[in-house]
């Protein structure tokens, strides 16, 4: 161990350098001129793996290619194989006008990486594949087979690799899934993610006349798409943050009293984490803490409002129809059919008869969990310790990783969520950034939790 981490900080510059390269991809996945763009980037990461001494394979799907780099030699090795899920996709930088410096030109300003996807999730999976880059170009003896999984659909729903998993499940069977992709409540609370909330995302679409009308001759008469939409999103949650839809929280799984002490460790005031939002004061579902809201309580949100006339001055129409998009954050035991099916029915109920309604609906990801006092999960814990040099939290996260419950139903194999972005490295937002010493340490504990997981 000790060549090992001699060469993780003996290098540190070059791994930066390697990172900084990585992140100048602009592999946005939700928008097609950027096609070209994560074929470069899946490129480049192909030529870095084997650089580093991995067997590496760009595998094309219906989307876009899947990366599989391995230690592995040959299927015939006894050592214990993991696999190690990111990737390369990024979200899309708009608005660019809110970002500091350009989104995909790294700055490094103290502590920070500021770039598009330098947490989410180029930076994270990167901790694994140096910690494994240290084994192998120092000749020191890696306890496990790991193989590398990066993908380039993450964002968009991962449509691909399903099925990439199950045609390929004898090559990726193993004993667990390590994944960076989450978060930790700060630089000094490494964390240990047992829970994720899943996700559905869907659109309604009012239709009224069949063109946007005159309000001088017409309103009054003719009911307004845009106004009614209003009027049924308004309805589906009350003042004190409860969802109203019948059936929305039949299968929702109580918190125990342990997980509720859990997440209260390192709970940021409410008043600092209103501030650092920028809004007056946090709000949300009456009788849980905003970490409970937050991590384990499931949530309706309006992503998207669109309707009518957009442009500067006025316009003075009933306009012809009225869109919005909606997700859900669903937690333990709800599925995202059974949510798809409540909202759905409810607005056709109280839909008024004056305007048409369509329902359609998005991309889906099932909530996960997973026992946290399992031998792996422990081990995890005992890297996670050593690196950081703090005992390790349990957590839930209220993001979604819709993989995660793929890795289950089609290997078989439960997944170790260690997460290294802090609270305030804005995924999916402007300045989305990613702390070097997240960076650093993550590594480190990457070298140890090879050395744990092989001893088991």
């Amino acid at each position: 161990m000790q060549r090992v981490l001699a060469y993780l900080n003996r290098n540190k510059k070059q791994f930066l350098d390697d990172l900084c390269e990585y992140l100048r991809f602009p592999s946005v996945s939700a928008q097609p001129q950027h096609r070209g763009d994560l074929d470069r980037c899946a490129t480049w990461l192909e030529r870095h793996c084997r650089a580093i001494g991995l067997q590496a394979t760009l595998c094309p799907t219906s989307g876009n290619p899947v990366l599989l780099a391995t230690t592995r030699q040959g299927r015939t090795s006894r050592k214990p194989h993991y696999l190690v899920y990111g990737h390369y996709d990024v979200q899309p930088a708009d608005p660019f006008e809110l970002w500091k410096t350009p989104p995909f030109e790294p700055r490094i300003q103290g502590r920070s990486l500021f770039a598009r996807g330098s947490s989410d999730n180029k930076g994270q999976h990167f901790t694994h594949l140096k910690a494994v880059e240290a084994y192998l170009k120092t000749g020191t003896d890696l306890p496990c087979d790991v193989t590398f999984l990066i993908e380039g659909e993450e964002e968009v729903g991962s449509e691909s690799l399903g099925p990439f998993l199950s045609r390929n499940r004898a090559r990726l069977k193993g004993e667990g899934v390590v994944v960076s992709d989450n978060g930790m409540p700060g630089k000094n609370q490494p964390s240990l993610t047992y829970a994720l909330r899943g996700v559905v995302a869907m659109e309604v679409i009012l239709h009224g006349p069949n063109r946007d009308l005159h309000s001088g001759i017409y309103g009054g008469a003719v009911d307004n798409p845009a106004m009614v939409l209003c009027q049924l999103l308004a309805r589906l949650r009350d003042a004190r943050g409860h969802i109203c839809i019948p059936g929305f929280y039949k299968h929702v799984r109580p918190l125990k009293a342990f997980e509720r002490r859990q997440l209260s460790k390192g709970r940021r005031k409410d008043a600092d984490l209103a501030r650092f939002l920028g809004v007056p004061r946090l709000f949300g579902e009456a009788g849980f803490n905003q970490v409970e809201q937050r991590t384990a309580r499931p949530t309706l949100e309006i992503n998207g409002l669109t309707s009518g006339y957009q442009g500067d001055g006025s316009k003075t129409i009933v306009p012809s129809w009225a869109r919005a998009k909606l997700t859900c954050r669903i937690v333990p035991d709800q599925e995202p059919r059974q949510i798809i099916e409540v909202v759905q029915r409810h607005l056709k109920k109280i839909c008024p008869p004056t305007v048409k309604l369509t329902f359609e609906p998005g991309h889906a990801g099932s909530p996960y969990l997973v026992a946290p006092d399992g031998a792996r999960a422990m081990a995890a814990m005992r890297a996670m310790k050593t690196a950081f040099g703090r005992t390790p939290t349990l957590k839930r996260e209220g993001g979604s990783i819709p993989i995660v419950v793929d890795f289950k139903r089609r290997l078989g194999m439960d997944t170790l969520l260690l997460g290294l972005a802090l609270p305030d490295d804005n995924p999916h937002s402007p300045n989305e950034k990613f702390d070097l010493d997240c960076f650093e340490t993550g590594m480190v504990m990457s070298a140890h939790l090879w050395n744990e997981l092989g001893a088991l």
